[in-house]
């Protein structure tokens, strides 16, 4: 019984799944950081380009 308990413990320690998970994770709140950061420098210019728009669609 404690030979079973070892050794899903030694597997469970060498798995790597959870670190790609984290790494995944951390990938993607860097790249939503980096969206944020670029829409909060450009929210004037942005927001005068989709009004433009609009009105050349509205007629």
């Amino acid at each position: 019984m404690s030979f079973m308990v070892i050794e899903k413990m030694r597997s469970w320690v060498s798995s790597e799944n959870g670190a790609t998970a984290i790494e995944y994770g951390l990938i993607a709140a860097g790249i939503s950081v980096a969206i944020a950061a670029v829409v909060w420098a450009l929210g004037d210019d942005l927001l005068a380009l989709f009004t433009q728009i609009e009105t050349a669609l509205a007629g």
